[in-house]
């Protein structure tokens, strides 16, 4: 395989995630070149076109749409290719679905390009993240997904809301699956290194559980109400996508709750969920020893066990 361009990247699927993604990047300065493909090629160019003409008040930047010849140097390719959930359809449904369009995509991509970091948005995102790695071939540290990512961004917007704080200075983590067996690591849950429960005293809460299980319901069931009153969820998400490019092109070792292939972290192996990750310029580089209590702990193998149960029938 050729260089890698390490300034261009390519979006594969131009839906709302797609094009809402593709627009943030280009906000975002980090690359120089951006491909847009998707089935729809007339889809693709009036993202590009579109995306193109806000350049004059960003940086500038190449962005047209392609196919799979010119993601051959992309550093990082992003695929948000797939069916959206339907009301009446299970996740295992959908499940199947984007795994044979997956079997379309992925093998596109490993053919032209071995060498890139490549990031999985389209859901179930673990059970496609599993999917892609095998697919491709690709190291398991090249490929994860956005996981928990923007969950964890929920649940800081909301703590923030709740303590009257920056939701930059709350560290918490949403880890397991990306979805209804997502957990909420209050264990290891604080404030500019302070206690949660103590900083919530200091601003005089005191029903604690009550409240952090309210905010937990509310992360996990948030994407179900945007869904519900706009039919879809794009601008969260495509923040989330922003962010894991800049720590992986500026090699920044942020940690990120990514969704990534387990090899043995709290007893779990061979699924792909989140937890804490070290993600710089080689994608997913280490894992981060997060505090868990023993109910955490259970709750996240018991989410390893249903992504596996999803996975089998597949």
């Amino acid at each position: 395989m050729g260089e890698l361009n390490n300034r261009k990247t390519a979006v594969i699927g131009c839906g709302f995630v797609g094009s809402a993604s593709a627009f943030a990047i280009m906000q975002s300065g980090l690359f120089s070149e951006m491909v847009l493909i998707d089935s729809n090629r007339n889809k693709a160019e009036g993202e590009a076109l579109d995306i193109s003409h806000g350049l004059p008040f960003a940086k500038p930047m190449k962005i047209y749409a392609g196919d799979y010849d010119d993601i051959a140097d992309a550093a990082v390719i992003i695929v948000t290719a797939g069916a959206a959930q339907k009301p009446d359809e299970t996740r295992l449904d959908l499940a199947k679905k984007n795994i044979e369009i997956f079997k379309a995509i992925v093998p596109e991509i490993a053919k032209h390009n071995q060498d890139a970091i490549l990031l999985i948005v389209s859901n179930p995102v673990d059970i496609l993240t599993y999917t892609a790695a095998k697919l491709s071939g690709y190291p398991d540290n090249r490929v994860f997904g956005s996981g928990t990512v923007l969950d964890s961004a929920r649940l800081k917007y909301l703590l923030g809301e709740h303590l009257h704080v920056d939701s930059r200075s709350v560290h918490a983590f949403i880890i397991g699956e990306h979805g209804d067996s997502e957990i909420a690591a209050w264990s290891s849950a604080n404030v500019s290194g302070i206690d949660l429960n103590t900083f919530c005293e200091m601003r005089n809460f005191y029903h604690h559980r009550e409240s952090m299980e309210r905010i937990a319901e509310n992360v996990k069931n948030s994407a179900y109400e945007i869904i519900n009153k706009k039919q879809a969820t794009y601008y969260g998400i495509a923040m989330s996508v922003r962010r894991i490019c800049e720590a992986i092109v500026r090699d920044e070792k942020s940690i990120l709750p990514v969704s990534s292939i387990q090899h043995g972290n709290f007893g779990i192996s061979d699924v792909a969920l989140s937890i804490p990750v070290i993600v710089g310029k080689n994608g997913v580089e280490s894992t981060v020893p997060i505090n868990l209590s023993e109910s955490e702990k259970a709750a996240l193998q018991a989410s390893a066990e249903k992504l596996k149960a999803i996975l089998e029938p597949v």
